[in-house]
């Protein structure tokens, strides 16, 4: 892909440190008086505990004006973002935002061919979703086990970073915020949506 390229192995394959969260999906890792910034699913983001020390599977994203550490709490997760990477028109963002997913609501999306439950992730719309699915249902071909089992997150509402900080600028802490969001009709799309049903039960 023109203006990206990635190393044949990690540069790096794991951080372990303490950890310091900061907006919802992205943390720092002090690994001996170095902090590593990283992007993770918010799921994921959601379990680390601030001031614990944690190991952190990462994928170094390379591009010639920047370079990123995705990290994951599992190998399987990792892989599958490395996976998604190499898809057509899937960035890292994107590709994060299905991490997230539960494994289960991909496999599904696949086995019954229904683009629109890949609609309800965030940056993701119809044309995207339809084409989207034949690239999962590729991957399912070739990985057989990757959507089995494993994923972070109880529902895709959940992943909208976005609502999210939103909420956070309004003094809600960031557990109470993800339990409402939670509970949140998957028919709610937007993030304007969202944080207005979000502050009803707040």
């Amino acid at each position: 892909m023109h203006g990206l390229w990635y190393t044949p192995d990690p540069m790096f394959a794991h951080l372990r440190g303490m950890v310091s969260k900061g907006h919802p999906g992205e943390a720092t890792v002090d690994v001996h008086g170095v902090g590593y910034g990283v992007h993770l699913p918010v799921a994921m983001w959601e379990e680390l505990e601030e001031g614990a020390t944690v190991l952190l599977h990462v994928h170094t994203y390379v591009r010639e004006d920047r370079l990123e550490l995705f990290a994951f709490l599992d190998k399987a997760t990792r892989h599958l973002f490395t996976e998604l990477l190499n898809l057509q028109g899937i960035g890292p963002k994107i590709a994060l935002e299905l991490c997230a997913v539960p494994r289960g609501m991909l496999l599904q999306a696949v086995t019954e061919e229904d683009s629109s439950l890949l609609q309800n992730i965030k940056g993701i719309g119809k044309k995207t979703a339809e084409k989207l699915l034949l690239e999962l249902k590729s991957l399912a071909e070739k990985h057989p086990t990757m959507f089995a089992s494993g994923g972070s997150g109880s529902t895709v509402v959940a992943l909208d970073t976005d609502a999210v900080a939103a909420l956070a600028q309004l003094g809600y802490s960031r557990g109470d915020i993800v339990t409402v969001l939670k509970k949140i009709p998957n028919s709610l799309r937007s993030t304007e949506e969202r944080v207005a049903a979000a502050l009803r039960s707040l």
